[in-house]
């Protein structure tokens, strides 16, 4: 006897084969941060944040300069040149639980060390001026050959940019980050606590 759907579409059992192969697919391990890059985890975390009411912590506009813009539609408009204003200070900054925070999201696929010349000099400047005025400032870096994520203090991080203007190393190895830092494990929600490990990092907050 035949069975059919309301529809008039034939049902067809799946067999034993089927139902194995979509155990077997069942059980392979999910690995959820496949394909984002650390930008796409720290706003998944922000927006966790303001919408929690645990802290305000946006992603920074580039300022830029548009120089030519065409409208293939009256609703609509294409940038077609457009130039950087002034060069970029870091990537995040916001409030949390009363104070001001400022840091930048870096990555590297070295394994030993954190090269320096992933930090640029103005970054350096605009970050020694807010850990001036009291903000608390740091470097959010990840290591994705070893998915591991570290928050970095800025004072570790000026430390190294010092040494190495005087001929020493131009890297942070990954013993400091080990040793200074403080690794951000992975959670449930949101899935890149980092805050969690700054205040694990700075008690005063």
């Amino acid at each position: 006897m035949a069975i059919r759907y309301p529809n008039g579409r034939k049902y067809t059992p799946i067999n034993n084969a089927d139902s194995s192969v979509k155990k077997k697919i069942h059980k392979e391990p999910s690995y959820s941060n496949r394909g984002k890059t650390l930008e796409d985890e720290i706003d998944e975390a922000n927006k966790f944040y303001l919408a929690n009411q645990t802290a305000v912590i946006h992603k920074k506009p580039v300022p830029i300069q548009i120089v030519k813009v065409e409208y293939p539609s009256r609703s609509a408009a294409v940038i077609k040149e457009a130039y950087f204003r002034t060069p970029s200070t870091t990537d995040y900054n916001g409030v949390y639980k009363g104070h001001y925070i400022d840091f930048d999201a870096k990555e590297t696929k070295n394994k030993t060390s954190f090269p320096l010349s992933n930090v640029h000099p103005h970054q350096i400047n605009h970050m020694r001026a807010a850990s001036a005025q009291g903000g608390i400032c740091f470097l959010l870096v990840r290591f994705s050959t070893l998915s591991r994520y570290f928050v970095m203090p800025f004072d570790i991080v000026d430390q190294a940019w010092t040494a190495m203007d005087s001929g020493e190393r131009k890297s942070i190895p990954l013993t400091v980050f080990e040793r200074d830092g403080i690794e951000v494990k992975e959670s449930y929600m949101p899935q890149l606590d980092y805050l969690k490990a700054l205040t694990t990092l700075l008690p005063i907050l």
